[in-house]
C-alpha cells in the first residue's frame, strides 16, 4: 500500500521566487502542485528549476506530449439513454476510429492550445515533485524547446512525443523517430490519428518481401455499455 506524499509549504514560495515573471499559473489541487510555463521561456525556467538551490529539480522523470483535441466531448449517450436491458450507442460519429486517409473533422474552436508538453520533476535534495504543462501555441507545427542540455534523460522522452505526438524539440541533437517504423506516415497519438492505422503489412512470397498496403479493416465502435439488473451491481450503477 502506497502513502501519498503530503505537499511541503516551502514548494510553492520556492518556484514564485525562482521563476518569477516566467510563471504563468500555478494550481494546487490534490497535495500536487502544477505550473506552466511558456514555450519560449521553458529552456530558461528549466535551468532555473534545475540550478537553483532553492528548488533543485535535479532529475526529469518523465516528459510526454498531451492532444487535447476533442477535450470534454464524448460521442456516448449518458444513463438517460441506457435501460437495464439496452446498449448505449455512439449518438455522434465523431471518433477518430472513422476517419480514413486524407479526412479531417472540424472539432470547433477549443479553449486552450490544442498540443502540450508535460513534464515530471523531482529534487532528491527537498524531496519534492512538481509537474510542469507547455503549451504548443502553433497545432500545425508545435514546437518547444529540448531540455536535453538541462537533464540528459530527456532525450529519448522528447524523441517518443516527437515520434507519437509530432511535437519538435529545438535543438535536440538525434530529432528522429523513435517507436514507430521507417516510413511510419502520421504520428499515432494524435487524438484525429485512425485507431485502424492507414496501412497494413503482411509478407508477398511472390514479391519475397514484407509490403505495405491501405487498411482493410472497416471501423466500427465494438465497446458498448451495459447496464446489467442483477444484485452483484446493487449500488454500482454506471460503474
Amino acid at each position: 500500500m502506497t502513502v501519498q506524499q503530503k505537499l511541503n509549504p516551502a514548494l510553492k514560495p520556492a518556484l514564485e521566487s525562482t521563476l518569477g515573471s516566467l510563471l504563468v499559473n500555478l494550481t494546487q489541487a490534490l497535495d500536487e502542485i502544477t505550473i506552466e510555463i511558456s514555450a519560449g521561456n521553458w529552456f530558461a525556467a528549466a535551468n532555473l528549476l534545475a540550478s537553483s538551490p532553492a528548488t533543485a529539480f535535479n532529475q526529469c522523470v518523465d516528459l510526454c506530449g498531451m492532444d487535447y483535441l476533442e477535450y470534454g466531448q464524448s460521442e456516448w449517450a449518458g444513463e438517460e439513454s441506457v435501460s437495464f436491458s439496452g446498449y448505449s450507442r455512439g449518438v455522434e460519429p465523431a471518433s477518430s476510429a472513422r476517419l480514413k486517409f486524407g479526412e479531417a473533422l472540424d472539432f470547433g474552436a477549443q479553449d486552450r492550445p490544442r498540443f502540450a508538453v508535460v513534464v515530471h520533476l523531482l529534487s532528491y535534495t527537498h524531496n519534492w515533485r512538481l509537474r510542469v504543462r507547455i503549451p504548443c501555441l502553433d497545432a500545425d507545427a508545435p514546437v518547444v524547446p529540448s531540455v536535453v542540455n538541462v537533464w540528459p534523460t530527456v532525450n529519448w522522452f522528447e524523441r517518443e512525443a516527437f515520434d507519437l505526438f509530432g511535437i519538435l524539440f529545438d535543438d535536440h541533437p538525434d530529432m528522429r523517430r523513435i517507436l514507430t517504423d521507417y516510413g511510419f506516415v502520421g504520428h499515432p497519438f494524435r487524438k484525429d490519428f485512425p485507431l485502424i492505422g492507414h496501412v497494413e503489412v503482411r509478407y508477398d512470397p511472390e514479391k519475397n518481401r514484407v509490403v505495405y498496403e491501405p487498411v482493410s479493416i472497416e471501423p466500427r465502435v465494438l465497446v458498448p455499455r451495459v447496464y446489467r439488473h442483477d444484485s452483484r451491481y446493487i449500488g454500482h450503477k454506471g460503474k
